[in-house]
């Protein structure tokens, strides 16, 4: 199971890239949201996918159970998911002000202000 979502975070890592080398801010922005899923899939896959065995301590229990996931990188996922929306939702706004000001959205075609040379 481990080696099939090794596979999916090595495709969504190669997409991402590809994405963000493309020259219209849209395609980037994309390519930076799937390369975010791929760093969250990556330590979500690293933590142990176990089916049916809930990452939960029993009331008399220390550690949990053999075989259990482990639910520290569950958690920096739901952190990296919050963090990662800030980031996209900023992104986005710093592409469309980069849009109103150079009426394009394509990276080679915008130009500095006069003022700004």
């Amino acid at each position: 199971m481990e080696i099939l979502w090794s596979v999916v975070v090595g495709v969504f890592v190669a997409a991402g890239i590809y994405l963000m080398l493309e020259r219209h801010l849209l395609r980037v922005l994309f390519g930076l949201i799937m390369l975010s899923s791929a760093v969250n899939m990556a330590i979500f896959t690293a933590g142990r996918l176990t089916v049916g065995e809930p990452p939960l301590i029993d009331a008399n229990a220390v550690v949990p159970p053999i075989g259990a996931a482990n639910p520290l990188p569950q958690a920096l996922i739901l952190t990296a998911i919050v963090i990662g929306f800030g980031l996209l939702v900023f992104t986005l706004v710093l592409f469309y002000r980069a849009y109103q000001e150079s009426l394009t959205a394509d990276i080679d075609q915008m130009t500095y202000s006069e003022e700004e040379q």
